[in-house]
Order: C-alpha cells, then structure tokens, then sequence
C-alpha cells in the first residue's frame, strides 16, 4: 500500500479542504442540515473501513465528516482516533510508517519510550471511562452513521484480558456487533479472543492476507461461536490457483453464517501481479459476490477498504464515493 499524498502541498490542500467543509458541518452544536447518507443497496449494506481515509487528517470528527462526504451510511471504525478523543497516552515516538515500506529502525531511546507508552496504554484502556466513547456514538447517530465493527489495537497476545474487556465494551457502546483483528497464529489466542467475546456478546471478526485459504478459519471457528470471519475478497483472489471466482462464491456460501463482514477491493492475481487496482480493473468477481449478497440476503456488510493508489488531483473520501457508486450500480 503506497501513501499518495507524500507531497506538502499537496497534504496542506487535503487539509485545508477538510478543515473547511469541517467547519460546516459541526456547526450549530454538531447538528447536521443536510440529508444524512444512506448506503444500504438491494438489501445489501455497502460500508467502508476509515483506514480508507489514512492518508488524510484523522480525527474522530474529521474521519466522520469523510464518511458523510463519502456517501456511506455505516462503518468498520479504526480505534486510534476514538481512544485518542477518549484521552489515550500520547505518543513520544510518532513515527508514521507507509505499508509496503521499510519500517523505520528505532534508536535504545526510542525503544525504551515506546516500551514505557505501551505500558501507559495499557493502564489506560484498563481503567478507561466509556463517557467519551458514548460521546463518540452520539456523534456518529447525529451523522447516520453506524458502526458495526470495531479494529482497536487491543486484541494482541500482550494485551490484558482488562484491555481485551474495555476494548470490547468500547465496541457495545459504539453500537459495535463485531471487533476485528488479525487472525491469531496462537490456538491459545484465539481460543481466548473468543472466551472474551463470549462474555461480552461480541463477535471476534478474523481478517486474513494473502495466507487465506478455505480452511485458514476452521480451527477458530470450532473453538467458539464468537469467533468469526472477517473474509477479504480481494485478498483471496490475490492468492491465485487454486482460489478462483468460483472457489470464493462457495467460501462465501458454505460460511455465510460465520462471516461478520467482508471487505472487498479489486486485486488481480499473484499470476498477474497481487495488485491494487481501481475497481473494475482487477480480478475480483466484485459484482459476483455483492449479486451473490443480494440473491441470498446475506445480513453481513460489505466495506470498501481504498487500497489502489489514489490518482492525481482525487483524494480517498472521493475514491472512496465511486467504490459506493460502483456497487451502487451493480446492486440497485
């Protein structure tokens, strides 16, 4: 995943335009006078994950002011900008990191400052008010916004069961039915993820890369109902052979009933590439599964996840409109 707006200028127009339409629409006390969105399409609820709008200023109220502008109507929340509203520790080493990239190398100081900022953070999400979370809420119901995943950084072997709790109460209050998280390479893990989501009537929702396969998910499946898929499409067919149209029509089919929600994005093959491309450009069967969503009445969301390359003079929140409008197109 490559960051399209490394250009100063062109960072400062982004924001800029941001701040602006901002000031619009959290006037009169955050009430809104415009039509709130609505992206529910052929029954099928088309939504989008705010890691869409990384590269862009990422405030809990901006990254809702890009939602609205987006056109979509519910939403996989990324955690960082809600536990920031809600007090989180600051950060003494910000480092921002493009995926794709090498990671940068951390001096003894840095290590040892992030090793102190980890522990803060824990302190912190053990004993965190949800005040500011149903602050958060009431923010995203005045916008017509819902949230139906929540992807904090809190579900690691080295998060607390404390931590795992207040992450998951935090998911409740946002009106959350699911959280997501890498899939765990720990049986243990998953087997404990899942106690957890037990207890609190939350689902873990697993994502998954390029190691997907058809039986990736069984052995957590199995070990509690709370745990689930959070399938990526463009991902699987990214694979390649065997992974086919047909091979992930009948994933979807045969576990309909365990997958939380999906993203979709169109990757071409590893025979082609493993790419990021706009959609319509690549080799997922997009309009094969959202009519598959449709025929069936599939309850799960479909988000947009914005991987491709955001072209010159556009910006996430307007790709991110024209994947709404392109399964728009296929669904209604």
């Amino acid at each position: 995943m490559k960051n399209n707006n490394n250009n100063p200028s062109r960072r400062q127009f982004l924001a800029a335009g941001s701040m602006a339409s901002l000031g619009l629409f959290w006037a009169s006390n955050s009430s809104f006078s415009f039509a709130k969105p609505s992206s529910v399409f052929g029954g099928v609820q088309v939504g989008a994950i705010t890691y869409s709008f990384r590269s862009m200023p990422g405030d809990i109220k901006q990254i809702i002011q890009y939602c609205v502008d987006s056109g979509v109507s519910a939403i996989e929340l990324m955690g960082d900008a809600v536990e920031d509203y809600a007090g989180r520790p600051v950060n003494p080493v910000p480092m921002r990191w493009t995926p794709g990239q090498p990671r940068p190398t951390l001096t003894d100081e840095q290590r040892a400052a992030m090793a102190k900022y980890q522990k803060d953070v824990s302190t912190w999400r053990e004993s965190v008010s949800m005040d500011k979370f149903k602050e958060v809420r009431k923010m995203l119901d005045d916008a017509g916004i819902s949230v139906y995943a929540y992807k904090p950084n809190a579900f690691s072997e080295r998060n607390s069961d404390a931590e795992v709790e207040s992450a998951l109460r935090a998911a409740k209050v946002l009106g959350a039915k699911s959280v997501t998280v890498e899939l765990p390479t720990s049986s243990a893990q998953t087997q404990r993820l899942g106690a957890l989501g037990e207890k609190h009537k939350v689902y873990f929702g697993y994502h998954t890369h390029l190691q997907v396969k058809d039986t990736v998910y069984d052995e957590a499946l199995a070990q509690n109902k709370y745990n689930s898929i959070n399938l990526d499409c463009g991902h699987y067919i990214a694979v390649g052979a065997p992974h086919t149209t047909a091979t992930l029509l009948a994933f979807i089919e045969a576990k309909h009933d365990r997958i939380t929600s999906m993203h979709i994005k169109d990757r071409t093959t590893k025979e082609h590439g493993t790419g990021n491309l706009e959609w319509g450009k690549g080799d997922t069967p997009l309009k094969e599964v959202l009519t598959l969503l449709k025929k069936n009445k599939y309850k799960f969301p479909a988000t947009i996840e914005l991987e491709y390359e955001v072209p010159a003079g556009s910006t996430p929140v307007e790709e991110v409109k024209k994947c709404v409008a392109y399964a728009k197109n296929i669904l209604v």
